[in-house]
C-alpha cells in the first residue's frame, strides 16, 4: 500500500495524537475527518490505528488519504507531463484546450485527456486543477493527487511562496526595461470580459522585457511575473498598459497574420513540494507557434 503521509515520530511529539501530528503537517481539518471515517487509513508501526491513539518516539505513523476520482470520458488528447510523482501531475498545456468541462463544452478538455492518460497507467485518484489557464493560453499546469495536497498548494499559493513566470509577445514598443503595473482588476459589464477599475480585486504583475521588434507595427517580447493571480489578469494588465498580448481578440491584440492565439505562455513554476517540502523549478518550452512568431520577427518578415 501505498501511504500519502508517513512520519517517524520525534522525541518532541511523544504524546501528542496522531491527529495533531497530521495537523503540524499540514494536514487540513476536513480532510482529518474524512480519515477519521474511512476504516484502515491509519497505521502506527505496521498495526492498524485510530486517530486519538497517542505516539512514543521512533513510532511510525503512516495514513492513506480516502480515495477521490473523478468520472470524465476519458478521450486521447495529448498530455505532456512534465513531471510526476505520487503528489501531483505536472503538464504543459497545449493551446486551444479547455482545462475543465462546462456546459458548453462538456467534452475534449485537459480532465478528459488525464482521465486517459490516469487509466493508462492503471492510477486512480480526482483530478484537482492547482492552477488554471485560458483555453488559448499554453504552458505549466499543475494537477494534485489528493487533498491534502491541493490544500499545501492553495495555502503555499496564498502565502507567496509559488512563483509563476510567463513569456508573452505584446503588441507595441515597451520604452522601459521592466516595471511593475499595481492595478486592480473585476468584471467588466458583460461578466466576460475583466477591466481595470477601482473597486476591483489588487492585482500586480512584473515585467522585464527580452526583446523589441521595431519593424512594422512593433513587438515586444516579454517575461511577467504573476504577483497576484487573477483571472485575465496579464492580458488585462497588457491592454490597459497599451500593449495588449498579440493575437488576444477580446482584449485588442488580434494580428492573425503572424500568430492565431494570444501569445502567452506559462514558462516556470518554482514551489515546494508539498510533501518532501524540497524546491521544484517546473519549465515549459515556448511553445511552436510562439517560436514561429519571434523567428519572423527576429528576420522583418511581419
Amino acid at each position: 500500500m501505498k501511504f500519502d503521509f508517513e512520519y517517524e515520530v520525534k522525541k518532541n511529539d511523544e504524546g501528542l495524537l496522531i491527529k495533531e501530528l497530521l495537523k503540524r503537517g499540514g494536514v487540513s481539518a476536513k480532510l482529518i475527518q474524512k480519515i477519521r471515517h474511512s476504516d484502515g487509513s491509519v497505521f502506527r508501526n505496521g498495526k492498524p490505528a485510530i486517530l486519538i491513539d497517542k505516539v512514543n518516539a521512533e513510532d511510525l505513523v503512516q495514513v492513506k488519504y480516502p480515495e477521490g476520482k473523478s468520472n470524465f470520458d476519458p478521450e486521447p488528447i495529448p498530455i505532456d507531463a512534465v513531471y510526476e510523482d505520487d503528489s501531483f501531475l505536472a503538464i504543459n498545456k497545449q493551446p486551444g484546450v479547455v482545462i475543465y468541462p462546462t456546459k458548453g463544452q462538456p467534452n475534449h478538455t485537459l480532465a478528459n485527456g488525464i482521465m486517459k492518460y490516469m487509466l493508462d497507467r492503471g492510477d486512480t485518484y480526482k483530478i484537482r486543477f492547482i492552477n488554471r489557464l485560458d483555453m488559448n493560453t499554453s504552458g505549466l499546469i499543475l494537477v494534485g493527487k489528493n487533498p491534502h495536497v491541493q490544500n499545501h498548494f492553495i495555502t503555499q499559493g496564498k502565502q507567496g511562496g509559488i512563483s509563476k513566470i510567463y513569456r508573452a509577445i505584446v503588441c507595441g514598443i515597451i520604452d522601459e526595461d521592466e516595471g511593475v503595473i499595481d492595478l486592480p482588476i473585476g468584471k467588466d459589464e458583460d461578466n466576460i470580459k475583466r477591466i481595470v477599475t477601482e473597486d476591483g480585486s489588487p492585482s500586480v504583475t512584473e515585467y522585464k522585457v527580452l526583446e523589441r521588434f521595431e519593424e512594422g507595427d512593433g513587438y515586444s517580447y516579454v517575461e511577467l511575473n504573476l504577483i497576484t493571480g487573477r483571472t485575465h489578469q496579464i492580458r488585462v494588465h497588457m491592454s490597459h498598459k497599451g500593449h495588449p498580448v498579440a493575437g488576444d481578440q477580446l482584449y485588442g491584440g488580434a494580428r492573425p497574420m503572424l500568430i492565431d492565439r494570444q501569445a502567452l505562455h506559462a514558462v516556470k513554476l518554482t514551489f515546494s513540494h508539498p510533501i518532501s517540502g524540497k524546491k521544484l523549478n517546473l519549465e515549459a518550452p515556448i511553445p511552436a507557434d510562439m517560436e514561429n512568431m519571434l523567428k519572423k520577427l527576429r528576420n522583418n518578415e511581419n
